[in-house]
């Protein structure tokens, strides 16, 4: 039963969308956690009526997205991040730990209702694994010890504090400028060092004017597919009435991709400066911040900071909505994001028309990726010419890079694009054991050998001459104690358990391969079932509504094609 209080709260969250329905996850949200962590078919009928929703609108969302508990859980929701990056340092340990301890497998409570225990797969705390979850808390860089201590803790009824300590580097001084600096998240603090310098004088150009120099200075979008910003703005529609609306995409869910989060939670006004900015280029008047759900204190932070730069006259012009996913790692594509913001199911749009004509409410959208905005600021301050000067040819600008796996110091290391692989490696502590493979753009992309990866340039031109592709710029570095079978099984079981079910290339072909797999570590396997994973990754490429699945055909071909000799020796004939 939904109180007045929460009536009221939905009210007021429902106000901040120029559509109601687009309230429905945060309200969805809010009922669960007014239930002891559990949505009830009762409150989602509520919740539907309240906004004017269908109820199966309303039950399909909260069945769609894995942060909605239409089953009961336990007190205390004990979630262990067990993805490649996980696996790799250490969380199979933990996660088998904490079965033998509680007494109880995945996906069961203890009897006294005091623990649920959940495999995860990604929490985007690649550079701290591994990494548990309890309700809404991150305990990184855990042991079998420290989770011992945790667990007598909750036992006690209490959830500790968190203590973490990451890694980082920069050598350009601009995305990470301002880590590591005492109370970096304020305004005043922000301002002292030249923050909001770069908004006072994009404001006083015209919107054609920043476009021009957003071309000019060829800043290339961070979220992956290193489209030309300036360009993917012109293709907004001249003349029309509709509104403009802008979008920063902060779902960060791609496993090894983890540096967005460090720009939000410890310089969350260089994003904000950057989406202003690129507000007045675009002509939007309302803008919204799509984190993913499992970010709930880094979205506290964003609001705080929205805040302060409200109350500072920022925002005058432009409102911005901070608006939490709930689990799905589809949104980050930029139609299934629209289509959650919406408040629907993640599921990708056909396209053409693309988002900046046809995009949120049907409206011109601009959709952009954290570390994008977070370039601009610099581009005004200290212009175009000085931002041209940082990086390679065609690969311009400042990028951050986060490694994870087998290194000495994973975390996130900040550098100008085209710097060699190695100097990042080597910022990062060096590779723990004998290097076996690096995959250099977050899980999605293929696997490199040692020797392909020995000259490597981290920047878009020369990864993809080198057979892979830079994407997120998240690295994860694998050494010679791993299977790559076993590394192939983590991963399609990943995208197994992600896609969406609207393609059937995507939802039927991801859990084959994984069952071919599967059959192979398990040894029962056939030798032609190598060739047939081989001719599903060919075929499933291109022909999904979107990248998820070449993001699953790419690495698992790249692994079997220059690893094949470990998945035929599973072979027993």
């Amino acid at each position: 039963m939904i109180s007045k209080q929460l009536h009221e709260k939905i009210e007021t969250i429902a106000a901040q969308y120029p559509n109601r329905e687009s309230a429905l996850m945060p309200a969805l949200d809010e009922a669960q956690r007014s239930n002891d962590n559990y949505l009830s078919g009762a409150d989602i009928a509520e919740t539907a009526s309240i906004l004017n929703v269908s109820r199966s609108r309303a039950m399909g969302v909260a069945t769609y997205y894995t942060m909605f508990n239409t089953k009961k859980k336990g007190k205390f929701h004990i979630q262990v991040d067990a993805n490649v990056p996980g696996m790799l340092m250490g969380a199979d340990e933990i996660l088998q730990h904490l079965k033998d301890s509680l007494h109880i497998d995945t996906g069961q409570t203890t009897k006294d209702g005091l623990f649920t225990l959940s495999k995860v797969e990604d929490l985007g705390s690649c550079g701290t694994c591994p990494v548990i979850q309890v309700n809404d808390v991150y305990f990184e860089n855990m042991t079998v010890k420290k989770t011992d201590a945790l667990i007598q803790s909750l036992r006690q009824g209490k959830i500790p504090s968190p203590e973490t300590t990451y890694n980082f580097g920069s050598e350009c001084g601009i995305l990470l400028k301002n880590r590591g600096v005492k109370n970096a998240r304020s305004i005043e603090v922000y301002k002292k060092n030249g923050g909001y310098d770069g908004l006072k004088k994009a404001l006083t150009l015209t919107p054609p004017e920043i476009l021009e120099q957003v071309k000019f200075a060829v800043v290339r979008g961070r979220g992956g597919a290193g489209f030309p910003l300036g360009m993917k703005w012109g293709f907004l529609p001249k003349n029309d009435s509709r509104p403009v609306y802008l979008i920063c995409n902060a779902d960060e869910g791609e496993p090894g991709t983890f540096k967005d989060r460090q720009i939000m939670e410890y310089d969350p006004h260089l994003l904000i400066e950057g989406m202003l900015i690129s507000a007045r280029a675009v002509g939007a008047q309302k803008a919204f911040i799509y984190i993913r759900g499992e970010f709930r204190w880094i979205s506290h932070i964003l609001e705080q900071a929205i805040e302060e730069a409200r109350k500072e006259g920022l925002l005058n012009t432009v409102d911005i909505v901070v608006h939490r996913g709930a689990g799905s790692y589809v949104c980050g594509e930029e139609t299934a994001l629209i289509e959650s913001l919406e408040g629907k199911r993640g599921n990708p749009r056909l396209k053409p028309p693309f988002p900046a004509n046809k995009g949120l409410y049907k409206c011109p959208t601009i959709v952009n990726n954290v570390e994008t905005f977070a370039c601009l600021p610099y581009v005004f301050t200290h212009g175009v010419e000085s931002y041209k000067k940082i990086g390679a040819v065609g690969n311009l600008g400042p990028k951050i890079f986060g490694v994870s796996g087998h290194v000495n110091k994973p975390g996130v290391y900040e550098f100008p694009l085209g710097v060699p692989l190695a100097t990042i490696l080597k910022a990062a502590g060096g590779v723990k054991g004998k290097l076996k493979g690096v995959i250099v753009g977050g899980l999605s992309v293929p696997i490199l050998t040692p020797e392909e990866a020995k000259d490597l340039k981290m920047e878009y031109d020369a990864c993809l001459k080198a057979g892979t592709m830079m994407g997120s710029g998240g690295v994860i570095v694998i050494n010679d104690t791993v299977s790559i079978p076993k590394l192939a099984l983590r991963t399609i079981s990943f995208y197994a358990h992600e896609s969406c079910g609207q393609c059937t290339p995507c939802r039927e072909g991801s859990h084959y391969i994984k069952f071919l797999i599967s059959n192979l570590i398990k040894g029962i396997g056939k030798k032609e079932d190598i060739d047939t994973i081989l001719r599903f990754c060919d075929t499933i490429m291109g022909l999904t509504l979107c990248p998820t699945g070449d993001a699953f055909a790419m690495p698992i071909r790249a692994m079997v094609n220059k690893y094949r000799a470990e998945f035929e020796g599973l072979v027993k004939e």
